[in-house]
């Protein structure tokens, strides 16, 4: 684990899925977990939406626990994304549903 350190980028491949994040190998000794909220921008309802398993996937690295050996990952801090394009996309998805809710 010393070989990863915090703010770090890699490449993995998911090894696992729950309902709470996805687990991601980062190498053949090395695993960590991406929390749900980690995932992309936005609300994930349903993991298996985003990520498959044995899917290869960029993580930044968030945390290092070296006493409790887990690793935190993201996958949404690799991502660019523009705030005011995001608020700006979820306010007219969700003009859509109210629409949709009317009718």
């Amino acid at each position: 684990m010393s070989e990863y350190k915090v703010g770090d980028v890699v490449t993995g491949k998911v090894t696992g899925i729950q309902a709470y994040g996805a687990f991601v190998a980062l190498d053949e000794h090395t695993q960590g977990l991406v929390h749900i909220s980690e995932i992309t921008h936005g609300f994930v309802k349903d993991i298996h939406d985003f990520l498959e398993l044995e899917q290869e996937v960029k993580v930044r690295i968030l945390d290092i626990d070296s006493e409790a050996n887990k690793i935190s990952l993201s996958i949404r801090a690799t991502e660019e994304n523009n705030h005011t394009t995001s608020k700006r996309n979820q306010h007219a998805m969700m003009e859509k549903k109210i629409m949709v809710s009317i009718h």
